[in-house]
């Protein structure tokens, strides 16, 4: 059995034999397919690890338990992994390595018939707007549709703020019944 002697800063280096690290290669691609949901991004990232503790880019120093040190050394390629891939989006159906194109993309605008529908709703609430009294439809138009402030509105229709809030108050009533 081979013993690889990992650097490291401190006085003490443990001595870990290469067949100690590979026995924990299965456990490292799984935590990595499940945090990556990729299996050949999760066999890369455990290359990766495996690369920087050969290398001595990573060392154990023994302060914790080897799988435990593997597994942080893998967080940390995971996170290398997702950064750079992170501008790109896979278009294929849960990572099948057939490449079919997903069919079900989201588009973030409304579809044409949710517009229609939204369009429908905003004609009815405004028809209803209309019908309100006028004191009522007047401070909600300017209030609330026109966006006015408080303080020109009640300057404009020669009210207090209080009784401006009531009038709002009560016209959403009447919109809601």
């Amino acid at each position: 059995m081979n013993a690889i002697a990992l650097p490291s800063a401190a006085a003490f280096v443990p001595t870990v034999a290469w067949a100690d690290l590979v026995a924990h290669r299965g456990y490292l691609v799984r935590f990595a397919q499940r945090r990556l949901r990729d299996p050949s991004q999760a066999e890369d990232a455990v290359h990766d690890v495996f690369e920087a503790v050969l290398s001595g880019r990573a060392a154990f120093a023994g302060r914790a338990a080897l799988r435990s040190w593997l597994t942080a050394v893998l967080k940390n390629k995971i996170v290398d992994v997702v950064r750079r891939h992170s501008g790109f989006e896979s278009l294929t159906v849960d990572g099948d390595d057939d490449a079919q194109p997903a069919h079900d993309v989201a588009c973030p605008a409304a579809l044409p018939d949710e517009v229609a529908e939204q369009r429908e709703r905003l004609t009815r609430v405004l028809a209803r707007i209309d019908a309100l009294p006028d004191g009522l439809r007047d401070a909600m138009r300017l209030r609330v549709l026109e966006e006015h402030s408080t303080a020109s509105v009640c300057e404009t229709l020669g009210i207090s703020e209080e009784n401006l809030f009531v009038r709002i108050h009560r016209a959403r009533r009447q919109l809601l019944s």
